[in-house]
């Protein structure tokens, strides 16, 4: 059962790509060639991909001087690879890891911070937290 679930959403994406229809949702202000070039802005790290003869995937997040966090290229890369690897025919598994004993910190704040919008900025996501405006502000103001 799980097997198709994957099988049907992973073909259905796969349609969706191969149509040229964009992934990103414009009804929130997203438009995919934008997005695309703020995220350019954020060089650094690489997301590697070997594929083994046996099926075995690795993929390694790699930014180790970032601790591996997710620049902006990183995650136009992530994007590419996973349409490779949804390409792979005799793909079986996949293994995610990071570069240099860190998996990942998260993402480069400054890039979600371009990319925000004034319904989707860091402040506002975090309100209901409650921990209260001390880290939210520190995170917001120092980017």
């Amino acid at each position: 059962m799980a097997k198709s679930l994957l099988t049907t959403s992973l073909s259905a994406r796969t349609k969706l790509l191969q149509t040229g229809v964009s992934l990103y949702n414009t009804s929130h202000g997203f438009h995919e060639e934008e997005v695309k070039k703020i995220l350019e802005q954020f060089p650094g790290g690489s997301i590697d991909l070997q594929k083994n003869q046996n099926g075995i995937g690795i993929l390694t997040l790699n930014n180790p001087n970032k601790m591996n966090a997710f620049s902006g290229v990183m995650m136009l890369q992530l994007l590419e690879r996973v349409i490779e690897l949804e390409n792979w025919t005799e793909g079986k598994g996949l293994i995610v890891h990071g570069a240099k004993n860190t998996f990942c910190s998260g993402s480069d704040l400054n890039a979600v911070k371009a990319l925000s919008t004034s319904e989707t900025t860091v402040d506002k996501c975090c309100s209901g937290s409650r921990l209260g405006n001390g880290w939210r502000s520190r995170i917001y103001y120092s980017m």
